[in-house]
């Protein structure tokens, strides 16, 4: 077939269509040509041209008549010199960086390696095709109806987000069609949204949903990525999330998803993975960026650019220091909010994106870029602060504008409960928003993402029901992951019939749920923990595509019972500002005196003194937050009022009994919540002005004067 070819635009970048042709832009700095493959539905190349003009290194032209649903790749030639970076190999089909969808797996079997495998030597070229083992882009045409999609926009402030895995979320619902199962409509269907909206979940941050690939050792052992941290295109919704099939459906699919779950009142956060792709170290396979330009996307050793930097763990690390990859994540995250109406992202290993030449630094140009950018301005953007480089952990110092995963929120809040000595102080910072790391840099309590549990590591069940991992079944002699390697005295490993220790875990499950939605800051809960999800041990389950991840919908009675719960946690939390306040605490002057926003009270109901902070005895104390001080007003312009909570905390493994402080306004206490009643822990209780708060619980009361 011949097909004319126009010199077309060198941008934008990628393949754009209209109702005459395609427009294909590819940017390479060192390639000496381009060409582009077009394939038929069973993989069989059909035609091929050169793309023949270069405009600032873009290589870019106009095919008269291809179509939207046109599968299609690149070869691009180049210098063969690994020595200094340089990979170039016309035989291997690379997929377009900008491709908004992608058909088909990558086939290990294949020669998909720019080197011989048989030598086992990278500097020696490969020149057998790879088309036949590469997935294929796929051209979109942009045709979705998003009238009536409204936004959410709720402020972070009053979000509880929820992280979710698309595919283990509805895979085993039997609510859900089956052949809607595992997908992204599986997410949007009435009865998975309908469990979110009684949860009272403001947002779903999703697992990495940008096109992936399946890792070759995990192939080799019948395994798969499950997680999908090993990105191959980062415009492209992952397909095998798709109910419609793979040639372009998943793009269509996943907009309704987020449209459905936007007429819910529920967000929809991507975590990203900016920092690396699937094409590994310099023994990886040559799929898309490496057989483009090595050297302008990926960081090379200085002095040595045949291997590569790698502050991810992964491999390779890619270069936001080039300012065509920066263009590239910036076109990316603008494409996810733009064209796919997403709300926020999560920005995974992000310390990686602010290093310059090594150090992680504040004034980096991936956060200036972001910083002026109108179209990202009032996107959510959270940072997973910190990578496995050094200097990577950077927890506190994203700059204004971000909010961080909050690892030492979760360390803290896991010392304390577990019954550490000496954690009083760090706790109390970590249930009243972090200021210790937030509040002197411009930013709000809601800087703080808190979270216990996530996808990586244990689930909240297996946390107070494992001292050890148990990762057999990844295949690596259980040497994978990070051991949790500290007794919780439970009195069992896993599963058992004794009623005590089940009760203990109860108990325990329910106190880093009440701590986490009673924190100042933002919750994130990990999915499937308020029903108990268990992993059998295992805390690195990135290559489980299985029932270990799926969520179990069969629940028995403490499953629902720890459901309705955590679903009523959180109602009371976003119901009260009180528990979810926009600045920090601090005191204040109403009518000439002087008011408290928080006090801090131990067991006899007085002021906590400076010397028991860290004392090594105690593991007990109080928190009152006053609800008259909320410094807010209403749509209306009237000043904000709202219940005051006293929080009584014990995490000793014995009752401790508390004298209750007096109430701001004097409006006596009335009891909310006590995480040692299994059976009905919101069940009403008499006060007098003490109470016992039993062995590694919570009790919180209220002033009663708004509370429902």
């Amino acid at each position: 077939m011949s097909r004319t070819v126009l010199p077309g635009r060198p941008y934008p970048l990628g393949a754009k269509c209209n109702s005459r042709g395609t427009n294909f832009a590819l940017y390479s700095e060192f390639a000496t040509g381009v060409q582009v493959c077009f394939f038929d539905e069973q993989g069989n190349q059909t035609d091929a041209v050169d793309l023949t003009e270069r405009t600032a290194f873009v290589w870019h032209g106009f095919v008269n008549g291809v179509p939207p649903g046109q599968r299609y790749g690149y070869r691009v030639d180049g210098p063969w010199d690994p020595a200094n970076g340089h990979r170039f190999n016309k035989a291997k089909l690379l997929v377009d960086p900008y491709a908004e969808a992608i058909e088909g797996r990558v086939d290990w079997g294949k020669p998909i390696f720019p080197y011989s495998l048989a030598s086992g030597d990278d500097m020696v070229r490969c020149d057998e095709d790879s088309a036949a083992g590469v997935p294929k882009s796929i051209i979109v045409k942009h045709d979705f109806d998003w009238s009536g999609d409204c936004p959410p926009e709720t402020p972070l402030a009053d979000s509880v987000i929820y992280e979710v895995h698309v595919k283990g979320y509805s895979m085993r619902n039997p609510r859900v069609p089956e052949h809607q199962r595992g997908t992204y409509a599986g997410l949007a269907h009435p009865e998975s949204i309908k469990y979110l909206k009684k949860l009272g979940i403001t947002a779903v941050e999703l697992l990495p949903v940008h096109h992936f690939v399946n890792d070759g050792h995990l192939a080799e052992q019948g395994l798969n990525n499950y997680w999908g941290y090993n990105t191959l295109g980062f415009f492209a919704p992952h397909a095998r999330y798709s109910s419609v099939g793979e040639a372009g459906g998943q793009v269509n699919e996943f907009k309704q998803m987020v449209k459905d779950l936007h007429a819910a009142g529920i967000e929809v956060i991507l975590d990203v993975v900016y920092n690396h792709t699937c094409e590994g170290n310099e023994r990886g396979p040559t799929l898309s960026f490496k057989g483009i330009d090595n050297t302008t996307y990926y960081r090379t050793v200085t002095g040595n650019p045949r291997f590569y930097m790698d502050y991810t763990g992964t491999g390779n690390t890619l270069n936001v220091y080039n300012p065509q990859v920066l263009k590239l994540l910036m076109d990316s995250l603008r494409y996810w909010v733009t064209e796919m109406h997403v709300d926020g992202f999560r920005f995974d290993l992000a310390a990686t994106l602010a290093r310059q030449l090594h150090d992680v630094s504040k004034l980096s140009s991936f956060f200036d870029t972001i910083h002026q950018d109108p179209t990202l301005a009032d996107v959510k953007l959270i940072a997973e602060p910190w990578d496995v480089g050094e200097g990577g952990y950077q927890v506190g110092q994203f700059p204004v504008l971000w909010a961080e995963w909050n690892g030492k929120y979760r360390d803290t809040v896991r010392k304390f409960w577990k019954g550490d000595a000496g954690q009083l102080s760090d706790f109390a910072y970590r249930l009243t928003g972090s200021s210790d790391l937030y509040q002197y840099d411009g930013r709000k309590p809601y800087a703080s993402i808190n979270f216990v549990t996530a996808h990586d590591g244990f689930t909240l069940c297996d946390l107070v029901s494992y001292d050890h991992k148990h990762n057999e079944a990844n295949g690596e002699n259980n040497q994978d992951g990070t051991d949790n390697n500290d007794s919780w005295n439970m009195g069992a490993e896993g599963p058992t019939d004794d009623p005590a220790i089940n009760e203990l875990r109860e108990r325990q499950t329910r106190n880093f749920l009440a701590t986490l939605m009673l924190s100042q800051g933002v919750p994130m809960l990990s999915g499937g923990d308020e029903v108990a999800r268990s992993q059998m041990g295992n805390n690195n389950t990135y290559c489980q595509d299985n029932e270990l991840n799926w969520y179990d919908w069969n629940l028995d009675a403490p499953r629902k019972r720890l459901m309705e719960f955590t679903g009523k946690l959180i109602q009371l939390r976003r119901a009260h500002p009180n528990l979810h306040r926009r600045k920090f605490f601090q005191d204040r002057t109403i009518r000439g005196s002087i008011v408290r926003d928080i006090a801090w009270c131990n067991t006899n109901g007085d002021e906590f003194q400076e010397g028991n902070w860290n004392a090594e005895w105690n593991r007990s104390l109080g928190l009152m937050l006053n609800g008259k001080t909320l410094n807010a007003s209403d749509d209306d312009g009237n000043p904000l009022i709202d219940d005051s909570f006293l929080i009584l905390i014990n995490s000793w493994h014995e009752g401790v009994e508390f004298t209750l402080p007096e109430p701001p306004d004097g409006t006596p206490w009335r009891h909310i919540m006590n995480t040692a009643n299994i059976e009905d822990p919101f069940a009403e209780a008499p006060l007098d002005k003490k109470i016992i708060v039993g062995g590694r619980s919570l009790v919180l009361l209220s002033d009663g004067t708004q509370t429902g």
